[in-house]
């Protein structure tokens, strides 16, 4: 087997695959949602077994929010148990994981808000690994909203004047994304994080997400040290 010579230093994954699992099988579509979401339990596990820092997690779009008034619900009930089942998880401490919830999260339920918030300030003390949960988010939203908050500096301060460097300190994720994992068999971005992904490598599979495995994973990071870096140069 091939030796892995660098790991990326932060991962995006799109868990894209849900729905088309659970109807192929004849179940109702949050089913798919359950499964995917025990999937991403292991898919942490391998990120931080192989050492990577950084890894950022699209669980819900703000297009998915128009989806049926039933299937959100449902999702929404696998998020908080999810939360609940994980809440004090040794993980955190075992690997100084910091957890971030991102997005527009005034659409979301108060039970879901508050956990979210006890997690981050339970978490807030850790350095080493940072999991960003994207819910309720778009990369579009996070642009303006960091836009809007530069504006808002610019006009107190007399001046509009925006740097890259600006944008940078007012995204909700600072972190630039190396490599984009999409499972699904679809090859675009689908609005996530615009400006983060300016230079990242992306991987694409056929493989749903809930059938994604640690060797998938693998065959990504491979994917990933195959893969020429220039940033344009």
């Amino acid at each position: 087997m091939q030796a892995i010579s660098s790991i990326p230093n932060h991962v995006a994954v799109v868990l894209d695959g849900n729905r088309r699992w659970a109807v192929s099988r004849g179940m109702k579509p949050w089913m798919g949602h359950a499964k995917g979401a025990d999937k991403f339990s292991d898919f942490l596990d391998w990120c931080l077994d192989a050492g990577v820092p950084n890894v950022s997690a699209y669980v819900l779009s703000t297009e998915n929010l128009k989806r049926s008034k039933r299937e959100i619900k449902e999702i929404i009930k696998i998020f908080i148990s999810k939360l609940n089942e994980t809440m004090n998880s040794e993980k955190f401490q075992k690997y100084g994981l910091k957890v971030n919830f991102v997005g527009d999260l005034t659409k979301l339920p108060k039970t879901a808000v508050n956990l979210m918030k006890k997690m981050m300030k339970q978490t807030a003390k850790f350095t080493k690994r940072v999991l960003n949960i994207l819910i309720c988010y778009g990369g579009k939203y996070e642009l303006i909203n960091a836009f809007q908050k530069i504006l808002n500096k610019a006009f107190k301060a007399g001046s509009i004047k925006i740097s890259e460097k600006d944008v940078e300190k007012n995204l909700f994720v600072r972190t630039p994304v190396d490599l984009v994992i999409r499972t699904g068999g679809k090859s675009r971005l689908s609005n996530l994080m615009l400006w983060q992904t300016a230079y990242a490598e992306m991987y694409t599979t056929n493989t749903l997400w809930p059938d994604f495995s640690k060797r998938d994973f693998m065959k990504a990071i491979r994917f990933y040290n195959n893969s020429q870096k220039n940033f344009g140069l």
